[in-house]
This record gives C-alpha cells, structure tokens and sequence, in this order.
C-alpha cells in the first residue's frame, strides 16, 4: 500500500494548482465553545470520514442544518472573517472558498490517500472523494465531492 501524500498548508505543490473559487450557498448552525474551567478546555472531534480533529476553548462549533451530529470546530477569528450570524444559533459563509479535487495531486489516482495538515490536526481522505480547499490564512482542509455538488457554486 502506498504512503499517504502529505500537505501542509506550505506545500510547494499548493502554488502549482487551478484553485478556483466557490461560494458555500447552505446555512449552518454554530455555537461557540466555551467549556468551565473546571473542565477539559480542548475536545476532539471525530469527522464522517474518521479523521479526529482538536476544538479548543472558544473555536465555534458548525454543523449543517440537516446534520446536526457531523460537527467541526472552525477558529474563531477564521469564523469572525469569513461567516456572519443570521440569528442566534444561525450562520452562513460569507467569504469565498478555494477549491481544487486532490485528484490534481495524485496524477489522477482516485485511490491515493492525501493527508491533509488542517489547523485542527491532520485528517487522511481518498483523493477521489474530496477536494482540497483553501481559506483566507492559506489554511487548508478536505472538503467532501458531495458537499461541493450540493452546496457550492462556482463564482464567475
């Protein structure tokens, strides 16, 4: 079996991709979190695709309205710049995504593994079911095929 591709969001390869932009049309909702101090300040969160990410204290917490239970954590000066608070509990994307399928890194290969640096931790994904996004600190993240189908648009 081949070694999973590693990507930091200082990759070399980052440069040499046709990311194009895409705008998230869903609303989600959102919570911050804000454990006592009495309590673990840090909680991890497990991703549909089994990839463990770290939530720390004051990350917000987004979920998809139809998928309460498929959370993750998103730094909270991240959320300030890039959503905005419909109402309370309430959010939508407001800043525009980069994206490119990481089948552009493995030459095609639907099969390879890509680990993915995020600024929650790394999470390992099929190359043929994500893409690869990019946000406004050049931080990167696996973005599911189907979501981008469902829920993006290209900005033209």
């Amino acid at each position: 079996m081949t070694e999973p591709i590693v990507l930091t969001s200082d990759s070399p390869i980052l440069k040499t991709l046709n990311f194009k932009p895409y705008r998230n049309t869903s609303i989600r909702r959102v919570k911050p979190f804000l454990p006592n101090p009495n309590e673990p300040q840090t909680m991890e969160v497990k991703t549909p695709w089994g990839a463990t990410l770290t939530a720390n204290k004051g990350d917000m917490l987004i979920s998809e309205i139809d998928a309460p239970d498929d959370v993750w954590p998103i730094d909270p000066e991240i959320f300030d710049k890039t959503y905005m608070i419909t109402e309370p509990g309430i959010c939508i994307k407001r800043a525009v995504v980069m994206l490119v399928p990481l089948i552009e890194i493995t030459n095609g290969d639907e099969d390879q593994k890509v680990t993915i640096e995020t600024l929650e931790g790394p999470e390992t994904v099929r190359a043929g079911d994500f893409h690869l996004a990019k946000g406004i600190r050049g931080e990167i993240w696996a973005y599911p095929n189907d979501k981008v189908k469902e829920k993006m648009r290209l900005v033209e």
